[in-house]
């Protein structure tokens, strides 16, 4: 059986297995480049370019254990296999996973070659670049492997998995293919490496909400008794004693380029800060970007936005904490059925109202004058406004608080891919009661409500992290789950 003091080594012979398919791959294609050598079919057969595979084996005449956590329990004897991208990346998230399960069941863990093999332009930045001249990436597709878009997707965490067509149980949600498709689109949407991602994310719909980021990080990094290591940006790093001009060059740099910029206040383990993603305006952009969050396994993603105020009672800058939502966004109804509950996590609600507790300065009394609970709706269109007569009565029938396009479709994704999640969104206008969003009444509200807002979000992450695996609910798990988080 396989022990606790055994994980280096397993996760050493997983690297071990990554580096030299990637170096297979990586010289390969520069072997085809310089003098048109094509790689051999049998030494592909063999797994030269596999992806490494990751096999723990639960006997049956084990008696069944049934741990407490939500996570990092084995539903049924069998082999558990996943194929892994990155080790290095997750070697801390592997360890974890890896630690629970040993303590708590006698399996044996071994390590092979997949049949999966990596995609040619996920090795491409790995090292020195490739220069590949003129050669283009069809060529390359006829001798290399290549995404194939029939071997990824999400049906592990949809429950459509065939086992009959697999050799093991699924052991994570994500296998390789998934995981390093993912991996290429963050750093092509954010700007930022995968690598300075954290575990604890906030998600806001306003640039605003950036610059006052931006802020918090630099004034915590020049904190003498700061936990935190760093600022990653798009384009760059800063360190302490590189933060003299940070804010005037973070908010001049390159973050225009990217869809959905990002920005890391790294903690001091390399991965337990927290990330700020703007993703922007809309229900796609909030799916696209937890599909690829998502294979990083992050800890919990808070929405921290504008929405509009439903209720007469409410005023501009007064806070809702969705405790419900009514998905109008449908982006995800062939996925995840609208009628598909998707419940509040009560950790995360604590977390949320105790952090604007503490940021406020209020009293319970006081904070409940402005801060709202209920329903929140979350629209595909834009100008809902101009269809009131159709709205309103559903409004009504929801006992809806608040109006959004992000908020819903976060919290059903995190609901999809059991990442904990939460809302805490600031009315900036009251559409319904007469109260418009007007150029010059926003600029004052976002320069009274923004900072505070934020730091609320922070608080609260912050909050959460102190949980540990009892962050983890089991709402957020089906009868038969893959073992890891």
């Amino acid at each position: 059986m396989t022990q606790i003091d055994d994980i280096p080594d397993i996760l050493d012979q997983l690297a071990r297995i990554y580096d030299e398919s990637a170096g297979n791959l990586r010289r390969a294609i520069a072997a085809y480049v310089k003098d048109g050598v094509r790689p051999h079919s049998e030494a592909r057969a063999s797994g030269h370019f596999a992806y490494p595979e990751l096999r723990i084996a639960y006997d049956a005449a084990t008696p069944p254990v049934l741990p407490n956590r939500a996570f990092a329990r084995l539903n049924q004897p069998g082999l558990y296999v996943a194929s892994i991208a990155r080790p290095a990346l997750f070697r801390d998230y592997l360890t974890g996973q890896l630690e629970h399960l040993l303590r708590d069941y006698a399996v044996d863990i071994s390590v092979g070659r997949s049949a999966s093999e990596i995609p040619y332009p996920y090795v491409l930045d790995l090292g020195d670049d490739l220069q590949l001249g003129g050669i283009q990436s069809a060529e390359l597709g006829r001798w290399f492997p290549t995404t194939e878009l029939v071997h990824i997707g999400d049906e592990i965490a949809d429950g459509t998995w065939d086992l009959s067509a697999h050799a093991g149980r699924p052991l994570a949600l994500f296998d390789a293919p998934r995981t390093d498709f993912s991996l290429a689109r963050l750093r092509h949407y954010t700007g930022t490496p995968p690598a300075h991602f954290q575990r604890y994310v906030l998600f806001t719909n306003y640039v605003r909400y950036v610059d006052e980021f931006v802020r918090y990080a630099a004034d915590t990094l020049r904190q003498n008794d700061t936990p935190y290591q760093g600022l990653s940006v798009p384009g760059g790093r800063y360190e302490r004693g590189m933060l003299e001009n940070a804010e005037a060059e973070i908010a001049s740099g390159s973050w225009r380029r990217f869809q959905m910029p990002a920005y890391h206040l790294i903690g001091p383990n390399g991965d337990d800060g927290i990330t700020l993603v703007n993703i922007g305006v809309g229900p796609s952009n909030a799916k696209t970007i937890c599909d690829h969050i998502a294979v990083l396994r992050p800890e919990a993603w808070l929405m921290i936005g504008h929405c509009g105020g439903l209720r007469p009672s409410q005023t501009i800058g007064d806070y809702v904490l969705a405790h419900a939502y009514l998905r109008d966004d449908h982006v995800l109804d062939d996925v995840l059925p609208v009628e598909i509950p998707i419940p509040a996590i009560a950790e995360v609600q604590t977390a949320m109202h105790n952090a604007a507790l503490r940021v406020t300065g209020e009293d319970e009394d006081s904070l409940k004058k402005r801060l709202r609970t209920g329903t929140v709706i979350t629209t595909d269109d834009r100008n809902w406004e101009l269809r009131y007569t159709q709205s309103a009565l559903r409004f009504n029938q929801s006992r809806a608080v608040a109006i959004d396009m992000e908020s819903a479709t976060v919290a059903a994704q995190g609901y999809r891919f059991r990442v904990p999640y939460g809302t805490l969104l600031c009315v900036s206008d009251k559409p319904l009661h007469g109260e418009l969003k007007l150029p010059g009444q926003a600029n004052a509200f976002y320069e009274r409500a923004i900072s505070q807002h934020l730091r609320i979000g922070i608080h609260s992450l912050e909050l959460l992290r102190e949980e540990g695996d009892a962050l983890h609910s089991r709402k957020l798990r089906s009868f038969d789950e893959p073992p890891f988080r």
